[in-house]
Parts: structure tokens; C-alpha cells; sequence
């Protein structure tokens, strides 16, 4: 714990007894909100702490004062401005801010590139470097044996939080629903525990998290281990929810440096509900094949295309 997190004081929650849950101000986005109310002197401090907050926490009252070009008492009636009690209350919340990292700080690329998108390489370099890792790193032993998990399965559910692993747990009903497979996906934490409760031998939970971290679905695995079900991770390498399920599907992908980019690792991770998802096909191969028979034929007649689109749309 940091110096700034002990003299932060706990706030109520609603959280289970036993959990350290603090509220931490934002106090980079409340300079930026109080910006428009300083006054001219004020907004020189607040442009030295937004430039480099880093150097905010770090340099004296007084150094900051010569560099906005300003007074001590300034930097002071600044730091009230804002909310704070003092300089000293200020530096320890915006020491608190950098727990983030100073990447979500830093300014943005210049631009390189020929097409004015400085963004461009990284989104497709990292698209390609993901599924690069995937391919590497994928176990084709513990796809296998996913796969004849989801195959003999009476019931598949697929858990995921968060705005890349809920997408994908719905994309992963999307890929299985039409083999046949009896699946359904939860992105809610109360729906996954519930769930997770009606559960019994011979059903299977795809948990899906890119950090392999997200208490809410381990604890939502866990529960659906003691009531015997199997379990897929779909994660990062030697998580507490790789650790937790029976097959382990596990890809690293480093994120890129620029925090306005996509996460790349979701293509990752789309390769391997992909990977399983085809690999289960194939065991139930005739039946599969008839389910995919049906859906195409009725989409076909619903609508006029080719029979080599999309199977949806």
C-alpha cells in the first residue's frame, strides 16, 4: 500500500465483508473539469501539472511556482480551487492518479505515415501480430480436448464481463448455436452465479477474460466446478481462471503502447473460440453439418444471396 492510499479513508460499500474497497479521486480529471472556473495565474499551475504530472508529484511547492511563472501562495489557492486541502493533499491524489500509469497521460503520436493516420500500422500490425501469437502459443492438445468437451456437453454456458469479453462470450453462442450445441451466454455477474447454481455433471462453462483476473467469473467457475460441471478457460497463461478450469486455452499478447487503440488480444482470443468452435464441428461432424443445412436453407429462402456469403448476415 502507498503512503497516499493510507491516508485515503475507506468510504461505505455495499461489498462483501473482508474486501479493502476505497474510493481514490480522480484529481487529474477535476483539474481538467475546474479548468474554465481558475483563474488566469491558476491555469499556469494546472498547465505545469497537466504537461507532467509526474514532475507535479515529484518537484517542491516552489519549483512548480517558477515554472508557471507564478506565486507559492498561487499554487496553494490552485490546489483549494480544486478541492483539495492543501498542497500536500494535492500531491498525494495526484500521486494516487499515476497508479494508472503515465501512458494514459502521455500526448498523442506525431504522425508518420503517408496516409495522415498515425493509428493505422499499430491497428493492423497488432491484428496480425495477435493472431501470430495465437497460432504460436495455442495448445492443440487442449483444443482437442475443449472441443469434446463443448461436443458431449448436455448444456454450454459461456461467461465474460467487460466490454471485449462479454462481445466474445456472445460471439462464442454465436459460433456453437448453429452445430446444434445447446449454449448461452452471461455477461452479467448476479445471471453468471445464478447460472452457475443450476448447473450439473455434464454441462460445460467457457469462461472467457483477457486477464484471467476478473474475480466475478472465477468465483462464478468455481461455483459451477462444486456443482460438477466442466470448465474452459478461454484466458492469459497461468491465471487464477486458467488455474480453475479443466482445459486451458491460453494466449500472452502485449499490448501496443497506445492507449486509444483497441485491445489487440481479443483477435487472439477470437481465433480460438474460432479454433474450437470448428474443431467441435467436426466431431459432431453429420449432425453439425445438418443443423448448418437447416439454418442456410432458411436463410436462403428468406432472403436472395449466394451460397458462399455469410452464413448470417
Amino acid at each position: 500500500m502507498t503512503e497516499a492510499d493510507s491516508q485515503q479513508e475507506p468510504v461505505a460499500s455495499h461489498e462483501p465483508e473482508g474486501r479493502d474497497i476505497r474510493r481514490i479521486p480522480d484529481i487529474i480529471s477535476l483539474v481538467k473539469d475546474s479548468y474554465a472556473e481558475l483563474s488566469p495565474a491558476e491555469r499556469r499551475v494546472a498547465d505545469v501539472v497537466l504537461d507532467d504530472v509526474k514532475y507535479a508529484v515529484d518537484a517542491s511547492n516552489a519549483a512548480i511556482a517558477e515554472r508557471a511563472g507564478v506565486s507559492e501562495p498561487t499554487v496553494t489557492r490552485f490546489c483549494r480551487a480544486i478541492g483539495c486541502e492543501g498542497v500536500r493533499d494535492f500531491k498525494l491524489k495526484l500521486a494516487q492518479s499515476l497508479v494508472v500509469g503515465a501512458l494514459y497521460l502521455a500526448k498523442p503520436p506525431a504522425i508518420s505515415n503517408d496516409n495522415g493516420m498515425p493509428f493505422w500500422n499499430a491497428v493492423f500490425g497488432e491484428a496480425r501480430r495477435a493472431l501470430q501469437e495465437a497460432e504460436r502459443q495455442l495448445d492443440p492438445g487442449e483444443l482437442q480436448k475443449a472441443a469434446e468437451l463443448i461436443a458431449k456437453a448436455r448444456q454450454v454456458t459461456v461467461f465474460g464481463l467487460g466490454g471485449s469479453s462479454s462481445a466474445l462470450a456472445q460471439e462464442t453462442q454465436y459460433r456453437l448455436f448453429r452445430y446444434g450445441i445447446t449454449v448461452s451466454a452471461q455477461c452479467d455477474p448476479y445471471l453468471m452465479r445464478m447460472t452457475a447454481s443450476t448447473l450439473k455433471p455434464g454441462d460445460l462453462v467457457i469462461a472467457i477474460s483477457a486477464t484471467g483476473r476478473t474475480r466475478e467469473v472465477i468465483e462464478a467457475v468455481e461455483l459451477a466446478k462444486h456443482y460438477r460441471a466442466n470448465a474452459i478457460a478461454v484466458t492469459a497463461p497461468d491465471t487464477d481462471l486458467a488455474r480453475a478450469c479443466d482445459v486451458r486455452l491460453t494466449v500472452a499478447v502485449p499490448e501496443y503502447p497506445d492507449t486509444l487503440k483497441p485491445t489487440a488480444s481479443r483477435f487472439a482470443f477470437l481465433a480460438a473460440i474460432d479454433l474450437v468452435a470448428v474443431a467441435c464441428a467436426y466431431k459432431l461432424d453429420g449432425s453439425a453439418r445438418e443443423t448448418v443445412r437447416r439454418i442456410k436453407y432458411n436463410a436462403q429462402i428468406h432472403r436472395t444471396g449466394k451460397e458462399m456469403e455469410p452464413l448470417g448476415d
